[in-house]
């Protein structure tokens, strides 16, 4: 049940009738028309924009079609008052029975309220962390991987086919360093004295992997050239890296469908085909691209390269695939891993990167069309940077990584529910600062505290009112301004699902439920002042019941956004 999507079908009835009356101009479009929560409260439960929106069109002044609209819409049975506000648009109010339907709407759907047909036939795929395999997941993951799963979850609760996937990165020259970095970790496990230079990994993280190393192939590599171990190394370093990330990820509570590998792509013809692709499309050219903007670096010179026409495809340059020396740019097989994804027959991805890949948003968007013919979307989240503190001091690195904080140090201070709700109090591409003090602070400031202390509140109130014998009785008794507009609050989820599912903005829900916490928090400690308005009273058993349904619907509603975002409910606190 979407009480919005309802209440614009009343309006478009009325300007259906409107039209057979000649009172508009056949052949409008009611596309534009909306019926939303207003932006003042006060003003009434919802208000349309039909009149503004249509008056041009029509031919009409907007108050004038007001006027008409009106008073048809008075005439419905849902609507108690419909009155016209400033220029044209106009305010509704609806009748009791709407409300207490909305709350018996929610304790029937369960779980399922405010689940989405939206994207039914739409297969998404959410590609996300996707870190180098060289080492443990950092806080700078930890925010990607929060966003990512929560934007999965999200789709998928709006209705999409959705499948969540990792891009592992062990095609480049970090992973031969990661090797050498293994390698160093090797010898010092068999008691050799080492040290690492600048560009290898000193973490200790590394050094159960030189362990492990030494067991498997004892002495075999003392004293050998890197043309004996290296590409043996490399594989066992990244299949140790790519364990202790499938951990991190646990930990914070992401599983993947599907982990890609990067190096599948080299020598498997998968690039060549990708490329072959966009020559089809007369898009791989032989050119030289001018000088970069701004101060030109005193070694540029003008060369001919192998370009794709990624300007054709609303880039700001073309983009080169090819080195000079023959081999494949770093775009190449990006190239084709997004080739292989449209081949698989997504009709949308998603790829979540962090905030320093903003450049390369232009240049993939252009391949993605260019190889779809426009059929495939691709939206490319930024996640800004984290700033960590403790009471208000930059928290210190991690020993274990060596130069970074990790995924496990922050889970560690406050646990995988409360650094997955924080991760989302912020839009994903504003900077955030996260401070482990304040994040398991007991008070309204600290938002996944205040969300989960509501929940756990309705947990506890429906516990009292089953020691006193109440059951939830069958329809909700609404009394109170306060009752009302916590149902009105609940009534937005719907929506709200559908609204964060077209923005692929997953801390709406986190917004959200901060807003409904607040409104069902605040009416429960008037309780405290007016002993009338408890939800659950003892020498009351009828009454009790009678508010039950309400409080069950803010516990429903709670859980299941939280369970969107993936962090726990709380039932006892």
């Amino acid at each position: 049940m979407n009480i919005f999507t309802d209440i614009r079908s009343v309006v478009i009835a009325a300007l259906d009738a409107m039209v057979a009356d000649g009172a508009l101009p056949p052949g409008l479009s009611f596309a534009n028309v909306t019926a939303e929560p207003p932006r003042d409260a006060a003003h009434g439960d919802m208000a349309t924009n039909a009149a503004m929106v249509l008056a041009k069109a029509a031919g009409k002044a907007p108050r004038d079609i007001a006027d008409t609209l009106v008073a048809r819409l008075v005439t419905n049975a849902q609507i108690e008052t419909a009155e016209v506000a400033g220029p044209g648009f106009i305010n509704l109010r609806l009748v009791e029975s709407v409300w207490t339907g909305v709350v018996g709407e929610v304790v029937s759907a369960g779980e399922g309220y405010g689940r989405s047909d939206l994207g039914t036939g739409t297969k998404v795929n959410v590609e996300y962390v996707s870190a180098n395999p060289t080492g443990p997941l950092h806080v700078g993951h930890t925010r990607g991987a929060v966003f990512g799963d929560a934007l999965a979850s999200l789709l998928d609760f709006a209705g999409y086919e959705v499948t969540r996937e990792y891009y592992i990165n062990d095609g480049g020259a970090q992973v031969d360093v990661l090797a050498r970095s293994v390698y160093l970790r090797y010898l010092e496990a068999h008691g050799q004295e080492v040290a690492f230079e600048d560009g290898t990994y000193p973490g200790d993280y590394l050094k159960p992997v030189g362990e492990a190393l030494k067991e498997k192939v004892g002495d075999a590599y003392l004293d050998k050239g890197e043309d004996v171990w290296l590409e043996d190394v490399r594989g066992f370093a990244t299949e140790a890296m790519m364990v202790l990330i499938r951990e991190d990820l646990a930990a914070i509570g992401v599983k993947m469908d599907r982990f890609y590998s990067e190096k599948s792509l080299y020598g498997t013809g998968r690039i060549e085909d990708a490329i072959e692709e966009l020559k089809k499309r007369d898009l791989i050219y032989r050119g030289t691209l001018e000088a970069p903007k701004g101060k030109v670096p005193e070694d540029w010179e003008p060369r001919e390269q192998t370009l794709f026409r990624s300007t054709a495809h609303g880039d700001d340059v073309d983009r080169p695939i090819m080195k000079s020396d023959g081999d494949w740019t770093y775009f190449a097989p990006d190239i084709a891993y997004h080739w292989d994804k449209i081949s698989r027959g997504y009709d949308a991805l998603i790829d979540v990167f962090g905030a320093d890949h903003g450049g390369y948003v232009k240049r993939m968007k252009a391949a993605v069309s260019a190889l779809s013919d426009g059929k495939v979307t691709l939206d490319i989240k930024l996640t800004q940077l984290v700033k960590l503190y403790k009471d208000g001091e930059p928290f210190k690195m991690s020993k274990r990584a060596g130069t970074f904080v990790t995924l496990r140090d922050v889970v560690d201070q406050v646990g995988s529910d409360v650094a997955r709700f924080v991760m989302l109090t912020r839009k994903n591409d504003a900077p955030l600062d996260f401070d482990f003090a304040k994040a398991v602070e007991g008070s309204k400031d600290n938002p996944v505290f205040y969300v989960q202390y509501a929940h756990a509140r309705t947990c506890s109130m429906m516990r009292s009112a089953e020691g006193l014998g109440a059951k939830p009785a069958d329809t909700v008794n609404l009394e109170y301004a306060g009752e009302l507009a916590i149902v009105r609050k609940i009534a937005e989820w719907p929506r709200l699902v559908e609204i964060a599912a077209r923005t692929n903005e997953p801390h709406r829900i986190a917004f959200y439920l901060y807003e409904l916490a607040s409104e069902f928090n605040s009416f429960y400690s008037s309780g405290k002042e007016f002993p009338e308005r408890k939800f659950v009273k003892e020498d009351d058993i009828p009454g009790t019941a009678s508010k039950l349904p309400l409080v069950s619907a803010v516990r429903t509603v709670i859980a299941n956004g939280l369970n969107v975002l993936g962090v726990t409910p709380a039932e006892e606190m």
